[in-house]
């Protein structure tokens, strides 16, 4: 394939896929092969697309009949395409983890088209470089997002569904107000366009479009005061919908985030990293707190999201190039750990009859493997070595220590410490405690050797990220260097110039 044959594969494969299981919604068997040939077929290209970014740098393509910058921009980095690379992933091992009977979403005509559609949603925005196109995009993933949260049908699903709407639509009203300020001050919606044009206007003004930005990312990010709507709706999604929401979701907002403060508007104020600091240490302390109340494990993982974010959005505000590469290696073990973790939550409640920790116990005696399988996400997230939410926790606490924010420090500190009590929780009431009453004999039959080959290959990148740390860090790092904030100057790849 030619490089921008993967670049717009990133966003059509998805598509196609969700248009042909759309197609075959009444032959059930033929759907779910289809899913999984577009699946692997993503994956693959995503692989292609991350190799040649590596080889040959950044590709661009423009689109709609106009030139660059304003046509319709398509643009893959070495950031972009980590991440497409891992949604890929992501969806493909949730795939397989769909064929099990660990809670698997209940099948429907719509369930393999709109799953695939929130995939392209989340792709587009990774590899949009245009600012009106990523509002599409988070648009697609939230009406794509609506439609999975109410196919179970029940009052509990639709009350989720609300609740997820509410607070998206007021960080896509921010969004909105601020594309509009940026086009009245700039004439342009382009990211390169918008980087060398310098044009946006000083003082007050300035800080009100960043903070306008910055707000409707945080609420896609779920961080505080923002976030009430994902422990509220996320828990209601079958476990391999919700390992897909947990894993990518949030991300979609962080990394948008990092893309403009540290690639499109390089100038931001410093005043907006100093209120992102205090912001992330907050956010990460509530959500800690937040899971240690709760004995649901799909609660108590959904809070761990809102704390973790808060340690992405902490090596954000750090603002040096360390803590950016610090905030994608995050981002990038956050996505593998998170995800497995549901997945083994979900096989737990399968194998007990519960999620409710109170009402489980025993499985390390019966499942061995299953609690090993737990132990290596769940102390990823703590951060113990050798895993990869270790080298993720030292780059950032590194730099917070040499920049001085000993306070943001120290909440990261205080939330490992209890991000540790509420996994530890998990771990001797769901595995080493005895089973509470009378003993809940699952079915013999059960199929659970899909969710084994999912959780033991996330389990597996896992530690092979922490045992083999530099291969991921070196195309973190060359990634970061081509962004605006960090490589100086941005040569004007426009033929016809910048003026509209």
């Amino acid at each position: 394939m030619t490089p921008h044959a993967l670049l717009v594969g990133a966003v059509l494969i998805p598509l196609a896929t969700g248009l042909i299981t759309a197609l075959a919604s009444r032959k059930r068997e033929l759907q779910r092969v289809l899913a999984f040939v577009g699946g692997a077929a993503y994956f693959l290209s995503s692989y292609f697309l991350l190799d040649h970014v590596i080889d040959f740098g950044k590709i661009r393509l423009g689109i709609g009949g106009y030139s660059l910058p304003f046509a319709i921009e398509f643009a893959a980095d070495g950031l972009s395409a980590l991440m497409v690379m891992i949604t890929a992933l992501v969806l493909l091992l949730t795939l397989i983890f769909q064929e099990s009977d660990a809670d698997p979403a209940p099948m429907s005509r719509s369930f393999y088209p709109l799953l695939f559609l929130l995939i392209a949603g989340v792709a587009g925005s990774f590899i949009t470089a245009d600012l009106f196109n990523l509002y599409v995009f988070f648009e697609i993933m939230l009406l794509a997002g609506l439609g999975l949260l109410a196919h179970g049908g029940t009052l509990a699903s639709f009350d989720a569904t609300i609740k997820y709407f509410v607070l998206n639509a007021v960080g896509t009203a921010f969004f909105l107000f601020a594309i509009g300020l940026i086009y009245a001050s700039t004439g342009h919606l382009n990211f390169t366009a918008l980087t060398l044009a310098s044009e946006l206007p000083g003082g007050g003004e300035s800080l009100a479009i960043v903070l306008l930005l910055a707000g409707g990312f945080l609420v896609k990010a779920g961080a505080f005061p923002v976030f009430s709507w994902l422990p509220a709706s996320y828990p209601t999604l079958p476990v391999p919908v919700l390992a897909l929401f947990a894993g990518l979701l949030t991300k979609v907002g962080v990394y948008a985030l990092l893309r403009f403060l540290v690639d499109v508007f390089p100038l931001t104020p410093s005043l907006t990293y100093e209120l992102l600091g205090h912001l992330a240490s907050v956010t990460m302390i509530v959500g800690a707190v937040g899971a240690i109340y709760h004995y649901d494990m799909r609660r108590i993982l959904a809070f761990h999201i809102v704390s973790q974010v808060g340690y992405m959005l902490l090596a954000i505000a750090l603002g040096t190039k360390a803590a950016f590469a610090g905030a994608v290696f995050y981002t990038l073990h956050h996505i593998l750990a998170k995800t497995n973790l549901f997945l083994v939550s979900a096989t737990v409640a399968k194998l007990t009859g519960y999620f409710d920790l109170r009402r489980t116990g025993g499985l390390y005696g019966s499942h061995p493997w299953l609690g090993v399988l737990f132990l290596i996400p769940a102390l990823a997230m703590v951060g113990v070595p050798p895993l990869s939410g270790f080298w993720a926790k030292f780059i950032v606490l590194r730099e917070g220590l040499e920049g001085m924010h000993y306070l943001w420090v120290s909440a990261a500190v205080i939330t490992g410490f209890l991000t540790l009590y509420s996994m530890m929780k998990i771990w001797f009431e769901a595995f080493l405690k005895r089973r509470p009453g009378a003993l809940f004999r699952p079915d013999p039959n059960l199929n659970l050797a899909p969710a084994y080959v999912a959780i033991t290959i996330f389990s597996a990148c896992t530690v092979l990220i922490g045992l083999f740390p530099e291969a991921l860090l070196t195309i973190i790092e060359r990634a970061i260097d081509t962004l605006a904030i960090i490589g100086g100057e941005v040569p004007n790849p426009y033929d016809g110039g910048l003026a509209p």
